[in-house]
């Protein structure tokens, strides 16, 4: 074939791709992503909206930087996995071991041989960012911190991350070689806000350890100070400077802020605080199913039973400017005619949302139930049975 012909049939490829699968391109994202204001003093940080996972503002997302111990939200995310999984329970005593006592920087004062249950440990590193607390878990999960921190790697990969490398699991040794992004750190956070149970101790303000022996009180100061926030981590080296993943949720939104490298402690949480003003003020989060709603049984061809209940696959949230909830129209377009067999959850239509005529999300319709094909004998009795009602 000749580089002439081989140029135009991959031309004509592409086109025939393009032609086929328009449906990205179609939708019109409601978020503005061209922001004009200053909004952080942080060389780099993210605004993600955490069911949707859409990014309402960023700036130099992708560059890799230290982090510092906002590390700990993988290592709070592995932790979850586990006990979500039932390989480990809050009950446990988690000892300790020589290496981890051993761990400097923020503690909880760990002593060797001294055990804690995984919930205390667990406490110990969401609000008081514990460096021994966070390796005794890992050992406690993995066996040794390196194959807790190969798990941390194995994770962010399949998360998506494409600009972190964990060397061990609270991001107290200053490394080129420990990084991540403003980016990555926002994908971590949002798969740790889908474990609820660990806002319990992120939006803890202040508590105790050790029968109230002794007093924890949270690094991040937005959970006192800002309305809403319920999470998720801080961290501060010389080299990494000031980071945070701050979350917070006001009128059902739930709102991820990652700032990286900022100057000063208070230009962290100050530029974490106008990140989520910023988002809190022009946005808001819908969800398909509810403005899709309730829909009308559909017939089913050679079905055991006659109809099948269509529903909206409920995962599906998307972003809209403030002011546009209540403007969102629905349009729905079925599989018709259905035949049987129909699987529970398959799909079996689809919804168009759109605002002032322009498409903004796409919604699956489901099958709420199984239904089955009818079978020889079934139908020639059904059909017997009209037949006698002539």
């Amino acid at each position: 074939m000749s580089n002439i012909l081989k140029k135009l049939v991959s031309g004509f490829c592409v086109l025939v791709f393009a032609l086929t699968f328009p449906v990205s391109a179609e939708i019109v994202s409601q978020v503005n992503a061209d922001v004009a204001a200053e909004i952080v003093t942080a060389p780099s940080a993210i605004l993600m909206e955490a069911s949707s996972g859409q990014v309402l503002y960023e700036l130099n997302a992708d560059e890799k930087l230290p982090i510092a111990s906002v590390t700990k939200t993988m290592t709070m995310l592995l932790i979850m996995e586990a006990l979500d999984s039932g390989k480990i329970k809050l009950t446990d005593k988690v000892p300790t071991s020589d290496f981890a006592a051993s761990m400097g920087g923020s503690q909880v004062f760990l002593e060797a041989g001294e055990e804690m249950t995984a919930e205390d440990m667990l406490k110990a590193i969401a609000v008081a960012s514990g460096n021994d607390a966070a390796v005794a878990m890992a050992e406690f999960i993995a066996g040794t911190e390196p194959a807790f921190v190969e798990m941390m790697n194995k994770r962010a990969i399949e998360l998506g991350c494409k600009n972190t490398h964990f060397i061990n699991c609270n991001g107290l040794d200053e490394t080129a070689e420990h990084h991540s992004s403003a980016r990555d750190v926002a994908l971590i956070s949002r798969e740790l806000l889908k474990h609820p149970k660990i806002l319990e101790y992120t939006s803890i303000w202040m508590d105790t350890l050790r029968g109230g022996e002794f007093g924890l009180s949270n690094t991040n100061k937005l959970i006192r100070f800002y309305k809403g926030a319920n999470g998720l981590k801080t961290g501060s080296t010389s080299i990494a400077k000031y980071c945070l993943s701050a979350t917070a949720k006001r009128d059902g939104m739930q709102l991820i802020a990652v700032v990286l490298a900022a100057p000063s402690s208070a230009e962290r949480f100050a530029s974490a605080s106008k990140l989520l003003d910023f988002g809190f003020a022009n946005y808001s989060v819908v969800n398909a199913a509810e403005k899709i709603g309730q829909l009308k049984p559909l017939s089913v061809i050679g079905g055991k039973t006659d109809f099948v209940t269509p529903v909206a696959d409920k995962s599906i949230n998307f972003i809209v400017k403030k002011g546009n909830q209540d403007k969102v129209e629905v349009s729905t377009a079925f599989d018709e005619p259905l035949r049987a067999p129909i699987s529970k959850s398959q799909k079996i239509g689809t919804a168009i949302l759109s605002i002032n005529g322009e498409k903004v999300a796409v919604c699956d319709i489901l099958s709420a139930e199984e239904v089955n094909r009818m079978n020889i004998t079934t139908m020639f009795w059904e059909m017997f049975q009209r037949w006698l009602c002539i």
